[in-house]
């Protein structure tokens, strides 16, 4: 279950114009966290990312389920019906939640190693067309905000000067 911190930061990035993605983004972050300091575990990076994007559509991240084809339709249809528990909000049954919550223990933490998260983030990126990434860097410059785009570009400089 999600904490109220990153509820609370969820929502603050819906303030600040930022994407679902970016929301949910505070949900996986969570999971991570979780994951590393050994609460339970995970069989790999793309589940314990996959846990942290249920939790968000669940506290009502408004995150469209996967393109047809991308993933199993079981994936689909679970990522719907979680989009659609966000909106009549009952409890699960603390007998289910139990029993996740044992499954997930007998899992191995290095799914949230930064190994294991490089190596999916990589596959992930391969994935995107040129595009597609090239949309995404101009959203995030549009929402960055003048302090923090400033600190990219002086990043960014100390990034060339030091490849030359």
């Amino acid at each position: 279950m999600p904490t109220k911190g990153t509820i609370k930061r969820a929502r603050r990035d819906k303030r600040q114009g930022k994407s679902a993605n970016t929301q949910a983004g505070e949900f996986v972050h969570d999971e991570i966290k979780r994951i590393r300091k050994g609460e339970h575990g995970a069989r790999n990076a793309k589940q314990a990312i996959a846990i942290g994007l249920s939790e968000a559509r669940r506290a009502g991240v408004k995150l469209p389920p996967p393109k047809k084809g991308k993933v199993s339709e079981k994936t689909r249809r679970q990522a719907a019906r979680d989009t659609k528990k966000a909106e009549e909000h009952t409890p699960v049954s603390a007998t289910r939640s139990r029993a996740r919550v044992r499954a997930l223990k007998r899992e191995s933490t290095s799914a949230a190693s930064p190994n294991a998260l490089s190596k999916q983030a990589h596959s992930a990126a391969r994935r995107r067309t040129a595009a597609d990434r090239s949309a995404a860097a101009k959203k995030a410059a549009r929402t960055k905000g003048p302090r923090t785009r400033s600190a990219a570009a002086r990043k960014a400089a100390r990034t060339r000067a030091a490849k030359s």
